[in-house]
């Protein structure tokens, strides 16, 4: 159990634009709502998932959407809390504690704002270990624990609350209702005991977050290579040096889909990285076609200079950045894992090999690696 006060939010919402990769909505608006919510309400408690009572009930604050309507539909913040408050109302009783949906993104930061307005313990987990683009998209998931009953709620003051059959249902509906609700909204779901929570979630990642982003920051005063530093914080594996040649960008069907093109500098001269989008970045070909990394496993850019991560919505041409591929939670490796996240769902024509056998020492292919 530890006080995360404003000022810690810095160096957790930065951590959490790398876990991203590349989506869970724009980290910065998220760190503003929370540090505005603990500046008012006080600083929050956040307790490891085994502090937390098996009898316990705790559920799950986050943003869903499209990230880039998020950048001129800019939330309240009071949205969250009427989602949350109208789950504990379905449910006839007070939650015990909120979590994190995703460890990316604004939403890693999001139920610092439920929990500061509520008064709740934020317990120190998410779902996915880095961010996915659809609500099925969890560790709970694989373990038969159901999304619903779910709450979303928009800026205007609409509610709706989801019952489903599955978990993929309440991604169908749920992204109809967000369309409607403009393309973005706040929503409270996987209500779970502390049991599951203990059983099903991924343990430490805003911890994680805030360990990735102090990192950056004191790259930067210790003049280090914040690229490395970054690297070394998350022991994954540089796969590109580049500048952005092109993005195609789009919102379609609740979500931005796209593909970035980064032209390669120093030893990638003369070819070209092209990476695809739903949100997240999911995967990462050369001009060849060989798939580098793919989903599950976690992709994501880093400013070449600061080594500070870019999202999608904020990524655009001349960038010069630097790709990097971290290993994803090995429960995302099983045949159920890859069943909900594995290249195939998305629709590409790709086996999943883990990264660190394309680019590890000893792997067959370690062109680009830094290791």
């Amino acid at each position: 159990m530890r006080t995360i006060t404003h000022e810690q939010l810095d160096d957790i919402a930065m951590g959490a634009a790398v876990l991203g990769t590349g989506g869970g909505g724009d980290p910065h608006i998220g760190k503003l709502l929370a540090q505005q919510a603990l500046k008012k309400h006080g600083p929050v408690t956040m307790i490891d998932v085994t502090e937390l009572d098996d009898e316990a009930m705790a559920a799950a604050s986050a943003m869903m959407g499209a990230p880039t309507v998020m950048v001129e539909k800019i939330p309240r913040g009071e949205e969250v809390i009427e989602a949350f408050q109208r789950l504990q109302e379905f449910m006839g009783r007070k939650l015990d504690a909120t979590f994190s949906a995703e460890a990316g993104g604004l939403n890693s930061t999001i139920p610092f704002v439920v929990a500061a307005t509520l008064g709740l313990p934020l317990v120190d987990v998410d779902m996915m270990g880095r961010a996915f683009p659809e609500l099925q998209m969890g560790t709970p998931t694989m373990y038969g624990i159901s999304a619903t009953p779910m709450a979303i709620a928009d800026e205007k003051g609409n509610s709706s609350i989801l019952n489903t059959i599955n978990n993929t249902w309440t991604e169908t509906f749920a992204r109809t209702v967000t369309i409607d609700m403009g393309c973005s909204a706040m929503i409270a779901c996987y209500p779970m005991t502390g049991k599951q929570l203990k059983e099903t979630a991924v343990a430490g990642t805003i911890t994680l977050n805030e360990t990735i982003g102090r990192t950056i920051r004191e790259s930067h005063q210790q003049h280090l290579d914040p690229i490395e530093s970054v690297r070394g914080a998350v022991d994954g594996f540089i796969i590109w040096h580049g500048k952005v040649a092109d993005i195609a960008r789009r919102t379609e069907t609740g979500f931005a889909r796209g593909t970035a093109t980064i032209a390669g500098v120093g030893e990638y001269a003369g070819r070209e990285l092209l990476v695809d989008f739903q949100n997240e970045f999911l995967i990462a070909r050369d001009s060849d076609g060989q798939v580098l990394v793919s989903t599950p496993d976690l992709i994501t850019m880093l400013d070449a200079e600061t080594g500070e991560p870019i999202t999608t919505e904020a990524l655009r041409y001349g960038f010069r950045v630097a790709v990097l591929a971290l290993k994803c939670d090995p429960r995302w490796r099983s045949q159920a894992g890859l069943d909900l996240v594995g290249p195939a769902y998305f629709g590409y024509e790709a086996e999943y090999v883990p990264v660190e056998n394309r680019f590890g020492n000893g792997a067959p292919n370690q062109e680009g690696s830094n290791d």
